[in-house]
Parts: C-alpha cells; structure tokens; sequence
C-alpha cells in the first residue's frame, strides 16, 4: 500500500490534504483564540466614579467601557415623567423601581431612583417628589429590551430606553443611550442594590466546541488521503487477484 502512496499522483493528493488540514488547523486556532480573548477579564475602574459626558455620548449605544461604571452628573427631573418597573429584586425581595426622566444639560436621561415593596408605595413615594435636582451619581447601565412588558394591561417590567421616550411626555431631542441606578434614594424608596460588575472569567465554550470541530476536519482530511490510498490498492489488489484466475 505504501508503494502507491509513493507515487506522484498521490503525494500530490497528499499535500492538497496537507493544505486542506492546515487551513481547518487555523480556522480552530483562530476560535480558539477567541474564547480565551472572550474570557479575559480587562479591569476597568468601575466603582471610581467619573463624568457622566466622558463615559457616555448621547444618542449613542452603551459601550463595553460605558457599561456597569459608576458616574456622576448634574441633572432636573421633569415633573410628571415617572414611571413604575415591576418585578425588580431588592435583596432577593420582588418589588418595584421608580424610573425618572432627567435632564442633564439638553439631553434626558432615565434614572432608576429607587425601590419600593409594592406599586402603591412607588406610587406613593412618587406623589411625595416635589422638586428633584442637583448632583447625582449612579451606576450607568445599558437599556433593556422591552419584549416582557405587557403594555396592554399596564405592566412594565423593563428599563427600556425605548419604551421610555414614547411614555416622556415631551419627546427628547437626545437622549442617552443606557440609564443610571442611582445611588440614593428620595424618601418613601429604598436605594436599589448596585453591585459590583461580577470580575470572574468565562470562557466562551461554544468557541472551543467549534476549535475541537475544525481540529476533527483538519484529522479527517488526512485520514480522507489514506482512505483513497487504501481504496486504490485495494482496487489492484483484486485486479491482479482477476488476473491471475
């Protein structure tokens, strides 16, 4: 068998299939490297509190930088502009959230100001805010998607910028893209638990299912080789065993 794998035409097939397995080889390293680039951990200062303009831009999406630090501004809420989330944990205690429209500058800004127990004490704690202003600091947050509200029956229980401009009422000329948790809380609320972004490393195991898959290909295009060399003698095998009958 290794006579025929020695002949021109096959060590030519040899090396396609060389070239073939390089090139899944690479294809797993390059996924492979991904998982691990994935699972690094970059260590951002998120508990100094910075800025809020040199963290975020308006009318930009929240980016991997932006997201989770905590910040600092100065803003007005706009009277009336409160809206009331559900289903939100406090200490592993379902209860409620009090979301405010701020203005920093010219541009809004949605501000979770606080939790409470039931909706009639956010609604509650709501009626009590007679002006609310001055500095703040929070941590700034990507928006959620509104796919679990049910607005049909008066029920929010995302933090959907989205969702939030339509119920303003005032439409924004711009507004952030994320949202605040604040770190204090108007009276009748309980501060809403912030912790720190979560520094444990996870690999991307969907990247290394898809290296282990490229590294079985780049093994079977060698075997691919042999099966053929295998078949070609096998095949004169029993052309000389005719033969010779």
């Amino acid at each position: 068998m290794w006579q025929v794998a020695r002949r021109p035409r096959w060590i030519g097939v040899l090396f396609v299939c060389l070239a073939i397995a390089a090139g899944f080889a690479a294809l797993g390293q390059w996924q492979l490297g991904r998982a691990v680039d994935e699972g690094t951990v970059v260590e951002r200062p998120t508990e100094t509190s910075i800025a809020l303009e040199d963290v975020a831009k308006p009318q930009s999406p929240v980016t991997t930088t932006a997201a989770k630090q905590r910040v600092s501004f100065e803003g007005e809420a706009v009277p009336g502009d409160y809206v009331v989330v559900g289903e939100r944990f406090n200490g592993g205690v379902a209860g409620y959230w009090v979301v405010a429209h701020l203005l920093v500058g010219d541009d809004s800004l949605a501000v979770a100001l606080g939790w409470a127990p039931s909706r009639e004490a956010a609604q509650k704690a709501i009626a009590g805010i007679q002006t609310l202003d001055g500095d703040f600091t929070g941590r700034y947050l990507a928006t959620e998607p509104p796919a679990d509200d049910d607005f049909e029956n008066g029920e929010q229980k995302s933090v959907s910028v989205a969702a939030l401009i339509n119920q303003w009422q005032d439409a924004p000329a711009s507004v952030y893209g994320g949202y605040v948790v604040s770190d204090a809380a108007p009276a009748g609320l309980d501060v809403i638990d912030s912790p720190e972004p979560d520094s444990a490393v996870t690999l991307n195991w969907l990247n290394i299912f898809y290296a282990i898959e490229w590294a079985v290909f780049a093994g079977f295009a060698v075997f691919l080789w042999f099966r053929l060399v295998r078949d070609e003698w096998e095949r004169e095998q029993e052309l000389e065993s005719e033969e010779l009958n």
